[in-house]
């Protein structure tokens, strides 16, 4: 019954609030509404106005110079704009009409009848040409198209004036509404302070505080937060429950910890061993290659070979250390892809790009040959005409940063994204169809050793496959630093 309780404080609480923006929101939108409606019939009526203004130019202007060149003989009537300029007039006025209050319209409607005598007159112009009336008479008749043309524009004046006061009441109006909203909105802030505050104090009367830091205790423990303690109270109802509490939190720290410990160490561990799971067919394969090489009688690939395979063993086991200088990996993947080149020597080149002066840096061992593995076994032996491997260093703002791409075949979206979500869930296996320990364990020994949440970045298309991590720069004060602490 008390959960219900809390539940309907809360219930009525989010209902307050609702209420109260609803009560502060609608006089701001009505007032929000009331003025753009009023912008948008005030931008209408400028812009009528503005119409009205370029017809006057039109009727007292063009159409009267129109009707004295056709008169003088300057143009004829089918060389003259005269009825395309009455035309446009009628239309303009028609337009404005319609869009036009009927308080308003009046003007409108008698210049449009008006226009309709000019166009009578500017008809019998026409007429008195064809008759070849003496030019006298056309001189009158033109006039009367003045005198119209004046009165036209009077009628246009008289709309703009109409149209202006027109405006001007909807800006009193608009006044009016704003401040009426205003009044309105200030009254209704008042009361929703008021009802703010009586919630307020009904929210203190009904929840009380022990309660409430106690909630805030048990959700942070619930989300980890082992160290959260719930403060001594004098109710005694929830003393005991409080001390309970309290102790709950302490006894799941430190099994916690001691369970994030020993998965830690099972977790290094297993990894340790799958380091030391070494491919018994590439040590066959090399040993072939070597006998191989002897029985051709070519000493100096016998060599090579022999002295690369001890190199990459060494390294491999370097006395059971995890650390080991950048110089040490670099010599470890030359040495492996030196072994490998002999193998496929028609289908991979190879380049390493690791500048010397990082050498002295430390490194978790065996992060680049399983990633260059990978690039061979899945990218470039697979791939018709073979292509290159290219493994790159670089120091940067205090991180480290590898790449090994290759151009070999590449994976689908569908492939990148189940190796992602492998890599993402952190199974180790131990190997990954080629050999090695694959991309999923380096990616899950970069993170726990490094303590990072992210570990590979792959990149893949039709033109190969590109793999990166970042680590911070380490050096060896460090590396035995780290290891006293945690060991």
């Amino acid at each position: 019954m008390r959960i219900r309780r809390e539940k309907s404080i809360l219930g009525r609480i989010s209902d307050m609030s609702h209420k109260l923006v609803c009560m502060l929101v609608v006089p701001i939108f009505i007032s929000l509404v009331l003025m753009i409606v009023y912008a948008i019939k005030y931008h209408n009526s400028i812009v009528r106005m503005e119409t009205i203004i370029s017809l006057k130019t039109v009727v007292t202007e063009d159409i009267p110079g129109s009707a004295w060149n056709i008169v003088s003989g300057r143009e004829s009537i089918s060389e003259s704009n005269i009825y395309l300029e009455i035309r446009q007039v009628n239309e303009t006025i028609e337009m404005i009409s319609e869009r036009t209050g009927a308080e308003n319209r009046l003007s409108l409607t008698v210049a449009s009848r008006t226009m309709q005598t000019l166009q009578n007159y500017v008809d019998l112009i026409r007429d008195n040409i064809l008759d070849e009336v003496p030019v006298v008479e056309n001189e009158k008749v033109l006039e009367e198209v003045r005198k119209v043309a004046e009165l036209v524009d009077s009628m246009l004046g008289d709309y703009i004036s109409q149209e202006i006061t027109s405006t001007a009441k909807m800006s009193e109006s608009l006044v009016i509404g704003v401040a009426i909203t205003a009044i309105l909105e200030v009254f209704i802030i008042i009361i929703s302070l008021w009802v703010s505050n009586r919630a307020v104090i009904f929210t203190e009367k009904s929840v009380k505080e022990p309660i409430e830091r106690l909630e805030e205790a048990a959700a942070k423990i619930a989300e980890g937060a082992f160290d959260s303690k719930i403060a001594d109270t004098d109710v005694t109802e929830l003393r005991n429950l409080t001390d309970q509490v309290n102790t709950m939190a302490d006894k799941l720290k430190s099994m916690m910890e001691k369970s994030n410990l020993d998965a830690k160490k099972l977790r290094k561990a297993e990894l340790r061993t799958l380091q030391a799971q070494i491919n018994p067919h590439f040590l066959y394969n090399t040993l072939d290659a070597i006998v191989w090489k002897a029985e051709a009688g070519d000493k100096d690939e016998v060599i090579q070979l022999t002295s690369a395979l001890s190199d990459f063993f060494r390294i491999s086991l370097s006395s059971g250390a995890d650390w080991i200088p950048i110089s040490q990996e670099k010599k470890h993947i030359e040495g492996y892809l030196k072994i490998q080149q002999t193998r496929y020597r028609d289908i991979m080149n190879y380049e390493i790009d690791i500048p010397d002066e990082m050498g002295d840096y430390y490194i978790l061992k065996l992060l680049l040959q399983p990633l260059i593995e990978n690039a061979l076994y899945h990218g470039i032996k697979i791939k018709r005409g073979g292509g290159k491997i290219t493994v790159t260093g670089r120091h940067e703002e205090g991180n480290l940063v590898f790449s090994v791409r290759d151009t070999g075949l590449g994976m689908t979206a569908q492939q990148l994204n189940n190796l992602n979500e492998r890599m993402k869930q952190g199974q180790p296996t131990v190997s990954e169809g080629g050999g090695g320990f694959g991309l999923v364990n380096v990616n899950m020994r970069i993170r726990l050793y490094y303590n990072l949440d992210d570990g590979l970045k792959i990149e893949s298309g039709s033109e190969g496959t590109e793999v990166r991590f970042i680590v911070p720069c380490k050096k060896r004060e460090e590396i035995f630093e780290d290891e006293s602490i945690s060991g």
